[in-house]
């Protein structure tokens, strides 16, 4: 009695998981179906799972766009995303570990300042920013769009966390060795804790590819474009492509599934070792 209520559980929940799994692949097979498609595929009543006929220049004709520099915008987007990522990941992993291992009076003072900052709205810090990135003469330059993201109160809360659960033993092991804060953090720690730079750098990643409003703002020359902004002009043009716009969003969605299915169980993995429930 009991197994066969356990098997009827463990297909309901397949069954769950499954439909579930089909609702969120439905947007991404949308941009590819309208994508492949024509205009008036795409705009007809008469809805076809698929298109009559696969239209693949569709692709090489959303990079030809002269309005579109969609093959530049990607690579601001992957510098940006990148550097960013970089940043973030070693400057908040710098702080997580000191506030969690470096014996300092003021030590959790500084902790509640920084998750403090987390409570202000991004509106609040937004226009000083820009006069602060505007001053220094920062406007559309890889600076004015990287610097003022470089640190993450989040990331730093995940670190930090994690750093309280390390093992003590790793560390003094390398102290009796006569390594310092320094180099047991570059030679013992981070070996060790790639499952939480990889969960928080692929976090990361995501945000500053997905990043709008501020790269909209700063990157105001259309040689220093993301992709999101890029894809925005659509909306202003006076003759809307729609097969060029489902194309260039499905492009510009491709490197962050390659980035999620490479690095998505270290995702989960990174923020159960955090500690974050503690």
């Amino acid at each position: 009695m009991h197994d066969g209520l356990a098997r009827v559980g463990r297909a309901l929940r397949w069954v769950l998981l499954i439909a579930l799994a089909l609702v969120f692949l439905v947007p991404f097979y949308l941009l590819v179906r309208n994508g492949l498609a024509t205009e008036q595929e795409i705009t007809s009543p008469a809805w076809t799972f698929f298109p009559h006929e696969l239209r693949w220049s569709n692709l090489t004709e959303v990079f030809r766009d002269p309005g579109l520099p969609l093959a530049r915008s990607l690579l601001n987007s992957t510098v940006i995303a990148v550097s960013t990522t970089l940043g973030t990941v070693v400057l908040a992993s710098l702080a997580g570990y000191g506030l969690a291992r470096i014996p300092y009076r003021y030590a959790n003072v500084v902790f509640y300042a920084i998750l403090g900052t987390l409570m202000v709205p991004a509106a609040v810090t937004f226009v000083p920013s820009f006069v602060l990135v505007s001053s220094l003469g920062w406007i559309s330059t890889l600076r004015g769009l990287v610097i003022p993201t470089l640190f993450s109160a989040f990331a730093c809360f995940i670190f930090r966390q994690y750093f309280l659960g390390f093992p003590r033993e790793l560390e003094d092991a390398a102290r009796v060795d006569g390594l310092g804060y320094w180099r047991t953090y570059w030679r013992i720690v981070v070996p060790n804790a790639r499952p939480v730079f990889a969960a928080v750098g692929t976090i990361v990643f995501i945000g500053a590819w997905n990043a709008f409003l501020w790269p909209l703002v700063i990157g105001q020359d259309q040689e220093a474009w993301t992709v999101q902004v890029a894809l925005s002009t659509f909306t202003t043009a006076q003759n809307l492509m729609l097969h060029e716009l489902f194309v260039a969003a499905a492009v510009s969605i491709a490197p962050l599934v390659v980035v999620f299915l490479v690095l998505q169980r270290y995702i989960v993995a990174g923020v159960e070792r955090s500690g974050i429930d503690d």
